[in-house]
């Protein structure tokens, strides 16, 4: 794919950064933040989705997302514990998937790179956010093309990461365990997530496993059933689904 990124160059618009983050976030209320730079990454980047998503208890909580494409393949990765986002999150440096169609990034994440172009997605680019020292989440990145980013693509990627990194360090912080607080900004972003936990404490307690071993059961069955772990955990909590021994 010699002529791939010179082509990509060429036809990418160079909207200074700076100019349009302000135009998309001038006057929006704390929570539509992260939603409203997903959309600037868009327009700013040859990608068709952005997601941003924090680091919770082995689990990326996802706060927003430009398409529900884009939500969905969050989902996916957190429902596999696997993906290029989480090992951005694990590593804290980018994470470059540049053709889930095959090579190394197919073989690396053969599961996730099924789903991901069966829904349309064949290049994933994750960045963390953060500092050198702490990762508190990522920003993704989705492509229906493959490819790689250009150096000044990825300039950007890493521009709008820390305008995101910015905004999320302004929250009120639990000192004690590192994990962001319950300031004005995670307020109603990521409920839906609270059911996972809660999910993970109901079968905790059916099962008599920690909670890594009920989220592991929890990701599982929703592997084995095509389904997210949101989704299960939806059914755990609203008493549709119990975990037993041999489930």
């Amino acid at each position: 794919m010699p002529g791939q990124n010179t082509d990509r160059e060429r036809r990418f618009d160079p909207v200074r950064p700076a100019d349009l983050i302000a135009e998309e976030t001038r006057g929006a209320p704390p929570a539509e933040v992260p939603g409203r730079l997903c959309a600037a990454a868009v327009k700013l980047l040859p990608v068709t989705g952005a997601t941003v998503s924090l680091c919770s208890d082995g689990m990326p909580v996802q706060l927003s997302s430009s398409s529900e494409k884009a939500a969905h393949l969050a989902e996916v990765q957190a429902t596999l514990g696997d993906g290029p986002c989480v090992h951005a999150a694990e590593a804290g440096v980018p994470v470059l998937a540049c053709d889930l169609t095959e090579g190394q990034d197919a073989r690396r994440w053969p599961v996730f790179a099924q789903q991901a172009t069966a829904a349309g997605v064949r290049a994933v680019y994750s960045i963390p956010l953060g500092s050198d020292s702490v990762c508190v989440g990522t920003l993704d990145l989705y492509s229906d093309t493959p490819g790689e980013l250009t150096q000044r693509e990825l300039r950007t990627a890493q521009f709008v990461a820390n305008v995101m990194t910015v905004a999320l360090m302004a929250l009120p912080h639990e000192e004690e365990n590192g994990r962001l607080g319950d300031g004005p900004w995670l307020s109603g972003l990521a409920t839906d997530h609270d059911e996972v936990y809660q999910a993970v404490g109901m079968i905790m307690v059916q099962l008599g496993v920690d909670a890594d071993e009920a989220l592991a059961r929890l990701r599982a069955h929703a592997f084995a059933h095509s389904r997210t772990a949101l989704e299960v955990a939806h059914d755990v909590v609203s008493h549709r689904k119990r975990f037993g021994p041999d489930r």
